[in-house]
């Protein structure tokens, strides 16, 4: 085998790795990369002048010839559309423009997840900037639940809020929000899909209502607040406001934007992937003290990366609404008081240990369940249990969907009701059948989106909801326990240098629906391994070739992966692993590595 990448496939398995050592399939992620004809993706490269490596990448991923300089370096100004595409937009921008220009009080009520986090905080900053007294609360999740409440809304407008806006929630909580609007003006900013055609009677921005045709789906919450931003300092400049009034910097507010794509699993494509890509780069900047701060607690060693904002930042946020103070992440984005800061990021990171210690006591459970419910055919897991957390029902669902490949569905049993939450697999929408779920009664709330959801509903009614979700869901019994694993190229150990892994970088950033290229290296052997970390859950491995090379090889959450065992065998067999390979940077020095995502013997 040559040195250099190998993206030329056949229609057999890759390496003819039918049953990996986590029992996977390793199949080509496009067709195109198993036919074997890289005429296309070689005439790309000469025309982009880009490795051939990432031609034929771009090119399984449908990127045109044409849009690969756009793709590489997404810039706003290609992808960024007129904000008054979206149903409501223009009504809701004229009504914040105008409380702007009366000086009004606002309320903003968000979401206790980092899109909510980040849509409020993006929305107080701005419109504090412009002059207007702004309040926001976020709610206990235990104490209030999810979305709008009465008493909360009530408290904002007893601090003096005209005008209350919702975001990352909303467009479900109809009867409420209609029953308040006799108090003043709501708007309503959300990417959640409603149930059916029924909305709040107020202003309502979301491009997942029915009648909407912007095609923005696929954006959060903090995104459609940031659009409605740009087209209410739009409304302030046809005005002529600023022409007394200093203009908000809206382009710096994007590294939130991209924190709360990137948590909340948006599809990283066409104006998200722009979002994202600036977003980073004024991450970088380190110029929002709370995440610098939160970043430096946690040792996050890259700051601006897709991998930092998803595994290091994002967590820390979202475990003060997980289960102590839904506040804390706002606080700590809005803070420009060093010490303040310092002190709100170890109390995120603090909370975010106790979180992990709660999870791991209810996740040998909860798997338990799932393997039993998998082993029993149903098409959906639904795992509930008596002494569970609340706030980590979210991500016990992601561990379970990743055991056993299934729509999973997680709750907490407390005074006869179950309030929890869903996640699903690519191709099965977990939202629809929470809305479907509701029209039939068998929830008392539930709404969501494609990948995730939540609910609440009687114990007593668990039953017909889990049979209505397997009749729903049908399409899910199909799937294998174990996903195949899709490959995007084959290296051999001495390909796998850190000028290949620089040039794959030039992919970013990575998410759902672009996933980071994962490559398969072939007959290598584990001549050292160690559990490292804290917890000692990752596996760090020395990885060597036939021909004498080596490379460091990386394993997290090592006790959940069958495939572990191969890399500890002391026999050291000759392997095939299959994962991604990065340079990063530590100590001021390129450190190679390869993150290991399976293992099969040959």
């Amino acid at each position: 085998m040559s040195d250099a990448p190998s993206l030329i496939a056949s229609p057999e398995p890759v390496l003819s790795v039918h049953s990996s050592g986590s029992g996977r399939a390793w199949v080509w992620r496009e067709e195109s990369l198993a036919t074997g004809d890289g005429r296309l993706a070689l005439a790309m490269a000469q025309r982009a002048a880009i490795p051939e490596i990432l031609a034929r990448i771009l090119h399984s991923r449908g990127v045109e010839a044409t849009r690969v300089a756009a793709f590489l370096d997404p810039r706003l100004r290609d992808w960024l559309p007129d904000p008054s595409c979206l149903r409501g937009m223009d009504e809701a921008c004229n009504r914040i423009a105008q409380a702007v220009r009366n000086g009004e009080t606002i309320g903003v009520f968000g979401d206790y997840d980092v899109d909510g986090a980040c849509g409020t905080t993006i929305l107080t900053e701005t419109l504090r900037d412009l002059g207007c007294a702004v309040h926001f609360h976020i709610p206990d999740r235990q104490k209030e639940g999810y979305g709008p409440n009465g008493p909360a809304l009530e408290g904002l407008r007893e601090k003096g809020a005209t005008l209350l806006i919702c975001v990352d929630c909303g467009t479900a909580a109809v009867s409420l929000l209609d029953r308040l609007r006799e108090g003043g003006d709501i708007i309503v900013l959300d990417h959640h899909k409603p149930d059916g055609a029924v909305l709040p009677g107020c202003i309502v921005v979301n491009p997942n209502r029915l009648d909407c045709d912007s095609g923005l789906g696929h954006l959060c919450a903090t995104a459609v607040a940031f659009l409605t931003l740009i087209a209410t300092c739009r409304s302030l400049r046809l005005s002529g406001w600023f022409d007394t009034h200093e203009e908000p910097a809206l382009l710096r507010k994007l590294d939130l934007v991209a924190l709360a794509t990137i948590c909340d699993v948006m599809p990283l494509r066409d104006l998200n992937r722009a979002f994202v890509a600036q977003g980073l780069r004024v991450m970088a900047r380190g110029e929002r003290l709370g995440l610098a701060t939160l970043a430096s607690v946690a040792g996050v060693k890259e700051t601006a990366s897709a991998m930092a904002c998803g595994f290091g930042i994002g967590p820390r946020i979202n475990a003060g609404g997980r289960i102590a103070q839904a506040e804390l992440g706002v606080k700590l984005l809005l803070s420009d008081d060093a010490f303040e800061a310092r002190a709100l990021a170890e109390k995120l990171d603090e909370i975010n240990r106790q979180r992990q210690t709660v999870e791991a006591d209810i996740l040998t459970e909860a798997y338990q369940q799932g393997d039993a419910q998998l082993e029993a055919g149903h098409a959906a897991l639904f795992l509930y249990g008596e002494n569970w957390h609340p706030g980590v029902v979210g991500i016990v669902a992601s561990r379970v969907r990743e055991r056993c490949n299934r729509p999973v569905l997680v709750g907490a049993l407390q005074d006869g009701l179950i309030k929890g939450s869903a996640r699903s697999v690519p191709g099965i929408d977990i939202g629809a059948a929470i809305i479907g779920a509701c029209q039939s009664e068998l929830l008392l709330t539930g709404g969501g989106h494609a990948m995730a959801a939540g609910f609440s509903l009687s114990a007593e009614k668990a039953p017909a909801f889990h049979a209505f979700l397997d009749d729903f869901l049908a399409e899910a019994r199909e799937r294998p326990r174990h996903d195949s694993l899709c490959i995007d190229g084959i290296l051999s150990l001495r390909g796998a240098t850190a000028e290949i892994a620089t040039q794959l970088a030039r992919l970013g950033p990575f998410g759902a629906g672009h996933e980071e290229p994962v490559l398969a290296i072939s007959r290598v052997r584990a001549v050292k391994t160690e559990r490292i970390g804290r917890d000692g859950n990752t596996l760090r491995v020395i990885l060597q070739g036939e021909d004498g090379g080596r490379l460091r090889g990386l394993v997290f959450r090592a006790a959940d992966k069958a495939f572990a065992a191969l890399l500890e065998d002391r026999s050291m067999p000759v392997l095939h692993v299959a994962g991604q390979l990065r340079c990063e940077q530590w100590q001021g020095q390129d450190m190679l590595s390869f993150f290991i995502l399976d293992a099969a013997t040959i």
